[in-house]
């Protein structure tokens, strides 16, 4: 897949990870100046949902446009219980900024759709017979193309359609855009895509989306690739799976004689904390020289032995967005929680531990595991493998298995916990996290942690790989890419 792309307004960087070429646009708010050129032809953007990312993206395009010709409005239901929400973050009908939901649409050039993905499914086709010929549609997450695909629709012909999708959930994408009035650059990196291009604007609208949410830095992809990457992800490492190696942890080290506290710092907490601060900070393989030696020696026996169950259950998940059976399970879930509402997960011994342990937390205090690492590591590295098999970008594999984890979602798990993050998240998420992570759980406690305490030859080529990992070096371009801060979650 091409990274290439063409652009009137802004000035595209070469880069090169893992021997492959790829094109970004680096952001930054010396960029807003240039946005109502890249934004020619387009007089109100309208943002429409409250959700998790549109609360983010209305104020910082508002932000980043302020003092311009250009409207950002906010639409929602009528009766929405949204609505005091967005006037509280000063948007009204009285100045124009907020309105019912398909009349923004109808009378926007360019909308932004964000509401709920089982929304999308459900009111697609009135969604885009109130769009106007020659149009924008953007997306921030290729759910409703993958949806469209599973009943055999298309998006209309008549229509841009172009994909930014930030790589962060929309609380980390609005804090960081904050802190990015101190350190220019702060936020959240973003993909984007140009699915349809109408008008020959396409690539500068999706461009101009992007810089004014405040990436970092854009990197093209597909939409295709995006849902993919993205619907995979969250049930991988980012959320499904971040659980279950959680659980399965706490459980294990229970069991070898550790106290609630200590077994949920030496797992839970070992991730959130030290782990996702080191590969932040100085990649994944700076969490294995950061061991002493016999901490490398049970960190290899960890990871050798986890590797290929996770990498199993990886290689099911994506199976299963790819066809569109994950997509249609979403939509079925939404049907189904109108007479089975979900449930929280947050109450079962793990989790309510978690609550004590970070109400008494040092961070100084707080173990480097090895075991835990090496489960950890093992899982994300199965992750980029399969995503590097598919075809996907570096870029995405980066920001969809690593940069997301550690820079945005795992910070946030640090401060209020893995079970308070999932249950708080979007439907699709949520409903893929709770599907997903008992089988990371089940496939390593009966599989890894079986042939470890039996003491099973491990397959030693597995750590060679490890160290060799085209990962690392692609992985330390992209850390140059990042503004030297990390994102505030007390606030």
């Amino acid at each position: 897949m091409s990274t290439n792309f063409d652009t009137k307004i802004f000035e595209k960087e070469k880069i090169e990870l893992a021997s492959t070429e790829e094109y970004i646009i680096r952001g930054g708010r010396h960029l807003f100046p240039s946005l109502p050129q890249a934004f020619d032809g387009i007089k109100q953007i309208g943002v429409i949902g409250w959700g998790s990312q549109g609360p983010a993206q209305a104020q910082n395009l508002r932000d980043s446009l302020v003092n311009t010709e250009i409207t950002v409005k906010v639409g929602l239901r009528d009766g929405s219980q949204s609505i005091a929400a967005a006037g509280d973050a000063g948007f009204s009908t009285a100045d124009g900024t907020l309105g019912e939901m398909f009349a923004v649409i109808r009378e926007s050039e360019l909308v932004i759709l964000l509401i709920s993905d089982a929304a999308q499914a459900e009111n697609y086709e009135a969604i885009l017979a109130a769009l106007q010929p020659g149009a924008t549609l953007g997306l921030s997450h290729g759910f409703l193309l993958g949806y469209l695909r599973t009943v055999g629709a298309e998006f209309p012909d008549n229509i841009n359609v172009v994909g930014v999708c930030p790589k962060g959930m929309g609380p980390s994408v609005r804090r960081l855009y904050e802190q990015g009035t101190e350190v220019n650059g702060a936020g959240i990196n973003t993909s984007f895509a140009i699915h349809q291009d109408v008008s020959g604007k396409a690539t500068d609208y999706a461009l101009g989306w992007a810089v004014a949410l405040g990436a970092p830095f854009a990197f093209r992809t597909t939409l295709t690739s995006e849902y993919k990457s993205d619907i995979f992800g969250e049930r991988g490492i980012l959320l499904g799976a971040v659980h279950g190696i959680i659980e399965s942890l706490y459980r294990r080290f229970k069991d070898n004689g550790m106290t609630d506290t200590d077994a949920f710092l030496n797992s839970a907490e070992t991730i959130t904390g030290p782990i996702s601060r080191i590969i932040s900070k100085n990649g994944i393989l700076a969490v294995y020289h950061s061991l002493d030696e016999n901490g490398k020696v049970v960190f290899d026996t960890a990871y050798s032995a986890s590797y290929k169950p996770a990498l199993d259950i990886l290689h099911e998940i994506y199976e299963d967005v790819a066809c569109g059976n994950e997509i249609r399970s979403v939509v079925a879930a939404g049907k189904r929680h109108k007479r089975f509402p979900m449930g929280n997960i947050d109450g079962t011994l793990t989790w309510v531990t978690g609550v004590s342990v970070r109400e008494n937390r040092d961070e100084d205090s707080i173990p480097l595991n090895p075991f835990t690492a090496g489960v950890y590591c093992a899982t994300m590295i199965a992750q980029i493998d399969l995503l590097i098999e598919k075809g996907h970008p570096y870029s995405e594999i980066i920001n969809e298995s690593v940069i997301e984890c550690v820079d945005s979602l795992n910070p946030y798990m640090h401060f209020k916990g893995v079970a308070h993050m999932i249950d708080n998240c979007s439907t699709t998420a949520r409903v893929g996290a709770r599907k997903w992570a008992p089988r990371f759980d089940y496939n390593l406690t009966q599989q890894a942690f079986v042939s470890i305490d039996n003491n099973e030859e491990q397959d030693s080529s597995l750590i060679d790989d490890f160290r060799n990992h085209v990962i690392h070096n692609a992985l330390a371009v992209c850390a140059e890419l990042r503004p030297p801060v990390d994102i505030s979650v007390v606030c």
